[in-house]
């Protein structure tokens, strides 16, 4: 990985180990927005002009994700995307989802009348699928413990009932190659604030060709006709590919979204997520030799469970990391340091009797 480029692109004031809640846009998006909002400002912004950053995302994503430009929607947040799939399943769908699972991808499924949704452990999600499962939806990467999805042995599972499969890749995105992911997915959705470093208000959503068809609109505007500017009155045609499932977009973020996917794509996800792997397992060793259990996984994001309390004390070091599910997050990205693992165990308290592996 390009370590000087990175150098250059960004140069935070604290130790930012909390990628998992938020990305450090790096200094061409900074400046790409700045640049944006001072043309607004001055009374020189095209917003037909908008739809190139918007489009240029697309591609972009789709790019990284290794699907055709057709398959990927666009919008806002993740929730809204896994909404549309929602809508579509039938009365009394079985949906089945990862205990522990974030939200955005269990909440429209539990809030649509007339669907059952069943819980199992994530190691144990294939064996749970059933011939009346309708959908399977799970993140690739575990949001509270970045613990990571076994797809081989879901996709089978779910191939084999003839169930589809919703796959959030937002805390994968970015470190974690998509390719396979997106290929196997039937529905692949993917929040762009976090590990792909984009400002807040942008969402993709990847369909499958042969799961189209099976999918409608939700309150759909203008932005998802087939030509939006030549069609946003009286009646819109619909487009014939995922932009239907648009949602008009929040202009100036995406305008960000270009500058950071380019970043992404010029580094390549491959090498960010070894170099970030690599951190992580540094600092489940210095974990480990502090007593602590962290949570097993060859992740970008490191858990301890039962530390959450210690997010706040580290904050006042200067060292920003999360808690969550009562645990202690660490995410670790490509502006991370092995200097900067080395400060946070610095600063670790030992392991407690009762939290120390057991002989």
């Amino acid at each position: 990985m390009d370590l000087d480029l990175v150098t250059r692109e960004f140069a935070p004031e604290t130790v930012y180990l909390n990628t998992a809640s938020m990305g450090l846009p790096p200094a061409r998006t900074v400046a790409a927005l700045a640049g944006a909002m001072a043309g607004q400002a001055a009374g020189r912004a095209d917003v037909v002009a908008y739809d190139g950053p918007v489009n240029e995302a697309r591609r972009a994503f789709a790019r990284v994700a290794g699907v055709a430009e057709r398959q990927v929607a666009i919008g806002a947040t993740t929730a809204e995307h896994v909404g549309v799939v929602a809508a579509a399943l039938p009365e009394g769908a079985e949906v089945l989802v990862a205990a522990g699972e974030f939200t955005s991808v269990t909440a429209p499924f539990q809030h649509r009348p007339g669907l059952r949704v069943r819980v199992a452990p994530l190691e144990r999600l294939a064996e749970a699928v059933t011939d009346g499962t309708a959908l399977v939806a799970v993140s690739v990467v575990q949001s509270a413990d970045g613990r990571i999805v076994d797809l081989g042995a879901v996709r089978e599972a779910t191939r084999r009932v003839g169930a589809r499969l919703l796959l959030d890749a937002t805390q994968a995105a970015g470190w974690l190659p998509l390719a396979p992911y997106a290929a196997a997915a039937d529905y692949l959705v993917c929040g762009a604030y976090k590990w792909l470093l984009a400002p807040r208000g942008v969402a993709f959503l990847v369909v499958a060709e042969d799961a189209m068809p099976g999918l409608r609109p939700i309150a759909p505007g203008w932005y998802a006709g087939e030509d939006p500017w030549a069609d946003c009155y009286d009646r819109v045609v619909l487009a014939e590919s995922a932009r239907r499932f648009d949602h008009g977009p929040a202009w100036l973020p995406f305008i960000g979204a270009v500058t950071s996917l380019a970043l992404i794509e010029e580094l390549t996800p491959e090498l960010i997520g070894a170099h970030d792997r690599a951190l992580a397992a540094r600092c489940r060793e210095g974990l480990r030799a502090l007593g602590h259990r962290p949570v097993e996984a060859d992740s970008a994001i490191v858990s301890v469970s039962g530390l959450g309390d210690v997010a706040a004390k580290l904050a006042a070091d200067g060292i920003k990391v999360s808690a969550r599910a009562g645990g202690l997050r660490i995410a670790f990205h490509l502006y991370n340091t092995e200097a900067e693992v080395d400060r946070l165990l610095g600063y670790m308290p030992p392991a407690t009797r009762s939290t120390a592996p057991v002989a």
